[in-house]
């Protein structure tokens, strides 16, 4: 505390405006169509990730540490698209731009917790095929439920503290200024560069976010799959490197689709002009909510499984239903 002090001076007068203004996507032809797209992506992973959580929830054959995580992920990405599109449609497709102070902060709490879970889940998962290829026959011991319950309780744990801290350092900064953000929500870069006093502690610890939610993450998976290559050029067959790699495409195709546009992004940096950019994040922010669940669903031969099994059971009970009513 001593420290906050110090940085922000001992004599400054705090000033939180009322509002703040969310200006993204000025100046774009045709914009709404964008937004009626993202109505559309929003629709369609609310549908989906509820699908998935519900078939993971009724088999109890996918009630596995591997499911676990996939659930979580469901369920975190129905939250996460719900915290932000609806939002975002009401900012820019209803034109209500003007955002009150808590409102924004509030804003920045839950895009920045279930965004930080995104990855968290990614990592889990990718923890799991490793295991499972690398030491098939440990596997079960080493990946129980208590593990994959207590590991996903960890990092729910982790993204919270962390997103109170950083929420809490932007209520000690003062915006005597201009109170415009240049984003498609209420983004923390964003913010606490519009300060008027000192913003070190909250520029720090963006940069610590972006190692520890973003980095380290990505060093992470990819050093996984290069462990699980070097594993599968050991096995015998090209049949047996085929089937075990399958089990992997899903969590590959979500670390691509999350991982890809980011890189691009941050790599062209100021290169890119500033509505390509925010767009590009945007479709990052809510477009993997709705891939997740296709991607899952369409690869993973256990769930389409299930989902065929659940139908199943569904028509004959309305077939023997119906033959009851007649």
């Amino acid at each position: 505390m001593n420290l906050f002090n110090s940085a922000l001076g001992k004599n400054i007068t705090f000033v939180r405006p009322a509002y703040f203004i969310i200006s993204g996507f000025s100046g774009l032809p045709n914009i709404k169509y964008y937004y009626v797209f993202l109505c559309f992506v929003y629709i369609v992973s609310v549908l989906g990730n509820t699908v998935v959580m519900a078939v993971i929830y009724l088999d109890h054959n996918l009630r596995t540490p591997k499911y676990i995580a996939v659930f979580n992920l469901a369920f975190v990405d129905l939250l996460g698209s719900s915290a932000l599109v609806p939002k975002l449609l009401d900012i820019f497709l209803f034109n209500h731009r003007y955002i009150s102070y808590n409102d924004c902060l509030t804003f920045v709490f839950f895009s920045y917790t279930f965004l930080s879970m995104q990855v968290f889940n990614l990592v889990a998962l990718s923890y799991d095929r490793l295991i499972a290829i690398m030491h098939p026959l440990r596997y079960q011991v080493k990946v129980t439920h208590r593990f994959m319950l207590c590991l996903i309780a960890s990092f729910w744990v982790f993204a919270v503290t962390v997103d109170l801290v950083l929420v809490g350092l932007l209520t000690r900064l003062s915006f005597c200024g201009s109170v415009v953000i240049d984003s498609y929500f209420c983004d923390h870069g964003q913010m606490f560069r519009m300060a008027c006093n000192d913003f070190t502690p909250s520029h720090v610890l963006a940069v610590l976010i972006i190692a520890l939610i973003f980095t380290c993450p990505l060093e992470f998976i990819v050093l996984s799959y290069i462990c699980i290559g070097y594993a599968l050029s050991k096995v015998a067959t090209a049949q047996e490197r085929y089937k075990a790699f399958k089990t992997c495409t899903g969590h590959l195709s979500l670390v691509a689709i999350y991982f890809i546009p980011l890189l691009i992004t941050f790599t062209a940096g100021s290169q890119i002009h500033p509505n390509p950019r925010i767009i590009n994040l945007s479709l990052t922010s809510v477009f993997p909510s709705m891939l997740n669940p296709i991607i899952y669903v369409l690869q993973t031969q256990e769930i389409k499984v299930s989902v065929k099994k659940l139908l199943k059971v569904r028509i004959e009970t309305k077939m023997k239903v119906k033959k009851v009513i007649r």
